[in-house]
């Protein structure tokens, strides 16, 4: 009977450790994010994490205006992996891109361009993995 005492609140603690110390080691990843202010009001943010395929990379421009048409690119290590068009749309008037890239040896450095055709309007913001 005495040794259950002692025993079973040693093996509570034991357990509570064991999970405490586990919990880094079973989570996703690793993430960085960035943000910061574009020529004029609009806003940009960025986000790159660990993903089964590789590094997932995301940007956001947030304009407060629904409808404007802007031109992106995103690029890693120097080199452009993805451009287009979007419309800022929602409540919040942004828009969102997000690709998976591979990880290359070192740090993995991202990219990301905005500009609004017809205005000064730029967003330029860069997030290193």
């Amino acid at each position: 009977m005495k040794t259950t005492r002692i025993v079973a609140p040693i093996a509570a603690i034991s357990t509570a450790v064991l999970l405490a110390t586990a919990t880094p080691a079973i989570a996703k990843g690793r993430e960085v994010r960035t943000s910061g202010q574009c020529q004029g009001v609009a806003v940009w943010k960025m986000k790159a994490k660990t993903e089964d395929r590789g590094l997932e990379v995301e940007a956001e421009v947030d304009s407060n205006r629904r409808g404007q048409t802007w031109h992106w690119t995103l690029r890693h290590n120097g080199r452009a992996v993805a451009s287009g068009n979007r419309k800022t749309a929602g409540r919040s008037g942004s828009f969102e891109i997000e690709r998976v890239t591979g990880n290359r040896a070192g740090t993995d450095v991202f990219r990301f361009n905005a500009r609004r055709p017809g205005t000064r309007q730029v967003c330029r913001g860069t997030v290193r993995f």
